[in-house]
This record gives C-alpha cells, structure tokens and sequence, in this order.
C-alpha cells in the first residue's frame, strides 16, 4: 500500500531519534519516497548523514540552505507529500503544532500540509501525562490529526511508564493499515470485461484473438478483496474465479457482451473495460459448415458495437470509466486519441512491442494516460498491474 506514496518523516529532539532511522528504511522497503525535516534539537540525536543516506535525499532543517539565495519551501513540501510523519515528537513540538507557532521548517511544514498527518509522541512519563500535553494532543487530534498512542516501558530517565515512542513496526502498520482503509472499495459496484469475443463464421469457426483473461480477472480479483461486488463480463476463457465477490457473466459474441455492459453500467460505480472485444464481426453467419468449394472464400464484415464509447455517452457524472488500449505503432497518440474520443476516465496502454506484455502472459507492462499525465510501470506480474491500476481509480472515485 505504501508503493509510489510521497512521505515527510519529521524528526525532532527526543533520544526516540534513533527510531528514525529504522522507521525511514522500513518506510523505503515498502516503496514509499520519503524526505526527512529535522529541527535543529533533532540533529543532536541523529546526523543528517545518517537520514541522508537511508532517503537518498538532503534532509531539510532550516528555511535557507545557503547563502546564495536559494531556500526550503514548506509550501511545495505540503502539496508533495501523501502522508506527514511525525516521530518522535516532543512535548515543544506538540504545544507549537497545536498552536501554530511557526519558528521552524518543521512547523512551518506541517502548518502547510494537505495530507493526513501522524504524530507518534516521545517524552518523559510526566511530561506525557501532564495536563499541558494532554490538551495538545487534544487539540492536535481535533484538528483531524492522528495520534499514535506511546507505549509503557523503561524511559530515557530510567523510570517505567507511558511515553516510549512506538515501535517502527507498528506504526508501518498503522501507516499501511490507513492507506488501505482509504483505497478500500466497500459498497461499490464495478463492472469488469475480460477475454476475447468469438465472433462466428458458421457452427465450426469463428473470429477471435489470443486474449487469455489474465488481466482482466486479475482486476476482479483485486478489486473484490478491497469490499466491491463485481460483475465480471467475461468472453470465452478457461478461467476460474475465486473471490464470492464476483458474479460471472460469460458471454460470447461482441453484442452479448455490449447488451451484458450496457445493462449492468446503468447501476455500477465504475467500468474496467479489460476485453478484447472484436471490431468485426461477419455480416452474415452460415448455419452449416462451410465446404471447401474453391481456393478463395470471402468472408464480409461488418463493425461491431463500440462498448467504450456507449457506456461513455451514458456515463453520469458519478461514474468512472476505465479503458484499455493495445497499440503496435503510434502507441500514446493513439491511446490519448480513444481517451477523449470516448470519454474514458483513464486509459490503460500497452504494447506488444514490449517483451513481457499482452496476450496470455504472466506479466505486463503498461502506462496510464489520463487528460493530465501519463505514468509509466515497468514490467510486473499482472497480479502487482492489477493493485497499480486500482489504486489510480481509488484516486478518482467519489
């Protein structure tokens, strides 16, 4: 859950410092870019070296980091990051948190962030219980704040009771554990299509492609074990689905899956649409297998019905519509085109030119275009694709 998250980890004066460090790289592991902010009291406990080299990134202490004019903006730290963390925290921390007494970078960060922030308190047991703090905390957590409690244990002064930082684990925990509360999709509806259509030519034959459903099951799978209901529209495939989630609708044709999406869009939250749907189908289909009668047969086609583009002229301003794009030449001109042309939310491009990617693999590669920005994944198992483009609609979802 913490994959791609931006984090500012505050560190202030408290001998808890050293937990930092361990928080920082726990952070890391899991995929999250952090950038550390220090007080000055704070590199007593632990160097800037020392946060430096875990982040790769120069901690940020004071306004100005030199004297050529160049500064910190608090502001553009506020708009970055996902998550502000702050641990430990003192008992000064708290009492100018709470009242917005700006005299340091940290202050100044947090008074100008837009993301949840944790506060994870360290001191003394009685400066912990006393009324001062208590209040703080109190005013802290009425601002929306979320406080992470201090366990009991032997303190810095020797003596035993609550005010120990808690452990880097647990607060990973706590971290991981509000990132996927706010990407949960409980009560929602989503439809997802998935496989090739087979579009017949006559009792024995038809039209089709090499579609193996991988990702588009991958999706449902997903998207169920964060709370949805899904109606997976899904073409011919020899796949099963695990999650109770999950109603499967198998369908055949390119218009049994339009009547399928068209029906079950009216009431959903949200549409992937994973398929892939043929763009022909024959004008006419024979009853009875077609003979041998000479070394050329015509077979005539017609169009079949765009999905995308009718669920998208249907689509309410509460709903999400998500695309997919396989692509051999032109691959983001051609993607950003189907984007607008059929109102998609998102668009999900992949290529075959990419080793790894498309039919019947185990693994894709893709980019997500949107009309601002497009963001590119290397090469995952479809399992990891699947969480990467859930979690941008999690982003987009009322």
């Amino acid at each position: 859950m913490l994959k791609g998250k931006n984090i500012v980890v505050g560190i202030t004066g408290s001998i808890a410092a050293y937990k930092a460090a361990y928080l920082i790289r726990g952070l890391i592991k899991k995929g999250a870019e952090v950038q550390v902010v220090i007080t000055p009291a704070g590199k007593e406990f632990i160097t800037p070296i020392t946060l430096s080299a875990l982040t790769s990134k120069p901690v940020i202490s004071e306004f100005f980091s030199g004297r050529d004019g160049t500064w910190n903006s608090h502001v553009d730290l506020g708009l970055w990051a996902d998550l502000m963390l702050i641990a430990p925290a003192t008992a000064a921390t708290l009492g100018k948190m709470a009242h917005g007494i700006a005299d340091n970078m940290l202050i100044t960060t947090y008074l100008s962030m837009k993301a949840p922030v944790f506060i994870a308190p360290a001191m003394d047991l009685d400066m912990f219980k006393h009324p001062s703090t208590q209040q703080n905390l109190a005013i802290l957590q009425g601002y929306g704040n979320h406080i992470i409690e201090p366990s009991e244990g032997e303190l810095a002064s020797h003596l035993v009771g609550k005010g120990r930082m808690e452990e880097p684990t647990v607060i990973l925990e706590e971290i991981e554990r509000f990132f996927e509360e706010k990407e949960t999709l409980a009560k929602k509806k989503i439809i997802i299509t998935a496989g090739p259509t087979y579009e017949k030519i006559d009792p024995v034959r038809f039209i089709g492609n090499y579609s193996s459903g991988k990702m588009g099951f991958a999706l449902a799978e997903e998207c169920a074990n964060r709370g949805a209901d899904i109606f997976l529209i899904c073409g011919p495939v020899q796949r099963c689905t695990q999650h109770p989630n999950i109603t499967r609708i198998d369908v055949e044709s390119a218009q049994e899956m339009f009547e399928a999406a068209s029906t079950h869009f009216l009431e959903a939250d949200a549409a992937i649409l994973c398929a892939a749907v043929a763009d022909f189908t024959p004008t006419k289909i024979h009853t009875q297998k077609i003979k041998r009668k000479s070394d050329l047969l015509q077979v005539e086609l017609t169009p079949t019905k765009d999905i995308a583009a009718h669920l998208g002229s249907l689509k309410k301003a509460n709903q999400r519509l998500v695309g997919f794009a396989l692509e051999t030449t032109d691959e983001v001109a051609n993607a950003t085109k189907k984007l607008a042309r059929k109102h998609l939310d998102f668009i999900v491009l992949n290529s075959l030119s990419d080793k790894g990617a498309g039919f019947q693999t185990d693994t894709n590669k893709i980019s997500i275009i949107d009309q601002q920005q497009q963001l590119s994944f290397p090469l995952k198992s479809k399992k990891e694709v699947a969480k990467d483009i859930i979690h941008q609609l999690c982003t987009i979802l009322p």
